[in-house]
């Protein structure tokens, strides 16, 4: 697995996300919010100006996000799908290089981390930022932030 191990400290601007929320254990929830979000993406780029994709996660009670950060405030969004304005912050930054499906060893990983370098985490949703097009992209080559709110 290509992580780093080292965090780097960013600043993460604003941002106006698009989601669909699923409660309950990241294996099998994540995998079904990613198939319903993709099946609505022609929906939501129809009336917004889709910049990327994320998903959000929180822990205890399990909360995952599925979706696109957006140019400006959603226009015409489909039924079910959630907006919030991310008000941005600071992260610890580690980056992923490669398939997705190493995306949960490496952020039990990250976890692993920042409990080990005593890194305060404040309250709010971790982010995978997802850098890379998987339909443009070899596997091997797909670039994944995984940032940790941090106090």
């Amino acid at each position: 697995m290509n992580l780093t191990v080292q965090p780097e400290i960013v600043t993460r601007p604003e941002a106006h996300y698009v989601f669909l929320e699923r409660v309950g254990p990241f294996p099998s929830v994540a995998p079904q919010a990613w198939q319903d979000v993709l099946r609505i993406a022609p929906s939501v780029s129809e009336h917004n100006q889709i910049t990327g994709a994320m998903a959000l996660y929180k822990m205890g009670p399990n909360v995952y996000r599925a979706g696109f950060s957006l140019s400006a405030p959603p226009q015409k969004l489909p039924q079910d799908v959630q907006y919030t304005r991310l008000v941005g912050g600071k992260y610890s930054r580690f980056v992923l290089t490669g398939a997705y499906s190493n995306l949960p060893e490496a952020s039990g990983r990250v976890w692993s981390i920042v409990a080990e370098k005593q890194i305060q985490v404040r309250d709010d949703f971790a982010v995978e930022n997802y850098l890379s097009d998987p339909k443009t992209t070899p596997e091997e080559k797909l670039i994944t932030e995984i940032l940790i709110p941090t106090a």
